[in-house]
């Protein structure tokens, strides 16, 4: 049977929340996941009215008592928003999907008089080579070099471009990485299990870190720890996460990794206050598109597509390892604004003072999950892992150690790299304002890719190295 990387990362995930009953959705699709029997309001007056609806409607159509609804967390918080409980999550669909399905449909009349949305899933926003990976971490040769390789330039406090990112932190062995020898930021809580071995994803803040050192040297280089279970967190609390990241000072640009699909068009509740918040600061958001093969928007990528956050949002897409096609896995659509290289790209991760082992978790397909044809990362490198072999009667997951860097694909990595392509132009022209910057890069970039069928603009680091270009860039 070939491996289900959404339904393996969604028990992973279930795994690292045991106290937070989770659901697939919409209705019998996985595209994202959520908490069972809660839905999100904004605080006050509207968190109270969708309160009374929703009490009223279930009371009307399925005879419930109306303490089934209630406020399960505080009215007040940065973010805006209020979780309100609409059914018993321990009783199966009763308290999970077709509760929040019924809370949700309760508000649509009300919804179409106010003109925008009152109610929302709260939904687990990942990392975005989380729930639908598009590999996982390999370990480098021992003759292999960074890809992209650290750009020439040195270090001025003066002229420094601040740079965050927000993700899984540092691994404590960063330092003896020489391009985060200065990084700053949050450690991981815990890198290994209680048998030594690397937990999943836990690499992943230093990963990325070292592809915005290694593309833009002249940066003053944050990465906090604010995705730590297993790289997902409820989207009621990611708006307060995203508050108290930039509580030191707003950086020029934020790193993000991070995000979810939710079936609409129109964001997330949870993170709307901090977009808002983002729309008057001299900010750039770049932000990952996601790793589901799909044109269906992940948020907060998907925001550049807005109008109102078009200059303040850049959603970021993968090539793949030759820069001439878009990677099978990575979401794609008019949404998606540039593509990087993501496919196979070389950086920092754990074990550069002593090799660290790791067991995968996912094992590989017999062909590409998405109907390509080129030798793409669901097939290579050749492995059997945890969560989708290892089973009786198959092979045993395979394990590996790493010492020092690795290569490693997705979204998730094709966004530093163009975050640090803004920062050094940046840097290069003395440009102060990151948006502006992000204009002038697209303005001039001269290369181009084709993405299922469409040619969209291209940022290719200079000290980028393409790999091989494969049999053929169209699916099957």
């Amino acid at each position: 049977m070939a491996p289900q990387r959404f339904r393996e990362q969604f028990d992973q995930i279930q795994r690292s929340m045991p106290d937070v009953p989770l659901a697939m959705g919409p209705d019998d699709s996985a595209e994202f996941m959520y908490e069972r029997g809660v839905v999100l309001a904004r605080d006050g007056e509207e968190a109270r009215m969708v309160e009374d609806t929703v009490r009223a409607h279930f009371t009307e159509t399925a005879g419930l008592v109306g303490e089934s609804v209630r406020r399960a967390s505080p009215e007040t918080n940065r973010s805006g928003i209020t979780r309100i409980q609409v059914g018993d999550p321990g009783q199966g669909d009763r308290g999970g999907d077709r509760d929040v399905a019924g809370a949700l449909r309760a508000l649509r009349t009300a919804e179409g008089r106010a003109g925008r949305r009152l109610v929302s899933r709260n939904h687990v926003v990942h990392i975005a080579v989380n729930a639908c990976p598009g590999d996982e971490p390999v370990p480098a040769q021992p003759t292999e070099q960074p890809n992209p390789a650290p750009a020439e330039g040195l270090h001025d406090p003066d002229t420094a471009v601040g740079v965050l990112v927000i993700d899984t932190g540092l691994m404590q062995d960063h330092r003896a990485y020489p391009p985060l020898a200065r990084a700053r930021g949050d450690h991981q809580i815990q890198e290994c299990d209680d048998d030594g071995v690397l937990q999943q994803y836990v690499g992943h803040g230093t990963f990325i870190g070292g592809l915005v050192a290694a593309v833009a040297p002249n940066t003053d280089l944050t990465v906090r720890n604010t995705l730590n279970d297993a790289g997902a967190i409820l989207e009621s609390e990611f708006g307060d996460k995203l508050f108290e990241a930039v509580d030191g000072g707003w950086p020029d640009i934020i790193s993000l990794s991070a995000g979810t699909s939710n079936g609409r068009t129109d964001g997330l509740l949870g993170v709307q206050a901090f977009m808002e918040e983002l729309r008057t600061r001299d900010t750039l958001l770049v932000a990952a598109a996601g790793n589901n093969g799909s044109a269906t928007p992940f948020w907060p990528a998907a925001y550049a597509d807005l109008p109102d956050y078009a200059s303040s949002v850049l959603s970021v897409g993968a090539l793949r390892s030759d820069g001439e096609f878009g990677a099978c896995f990575s979401n794609h659509g008019p949404w998606v604004k540039v593509f990087a290289p993501g496919e196979r790209l070389t950086s920092a991760l754990t074990g550069f003072t002593k090799p660290v082992p790791y067991v995968y978790q996912h094992s590989t397909y017999e062909s590409c999950r998405y109907g390509f044809s080129y030798a793409c990362t669901c097939q290579s490198p050749r492995h059997t892992g945890v969560l989708s072999g290892g089973q009786a009667g198959q092979d045993e997951p395979d394990r590996v150690m790493f010492a020092g860097l690795a290569n490693w694909s997705g979204t998730s990595f094709a966004t530093p790299v163009v975050a640090g392509l803004i920062a050094s132009h940046m840097v290069a022209h003395k440009e102060t304002d990151p948006r502006a910057a992000r204009q002038q890069l697209l303005a001039g970039n001269t290369e181009f890719a084709e993405v299922r069928g469409a040619i969209v603009p291209a940022l290719l680091p200079p000290t980028w190295r393409p790999g091989p270009a494969g049999t053929s860039g169209a699916a099957a």
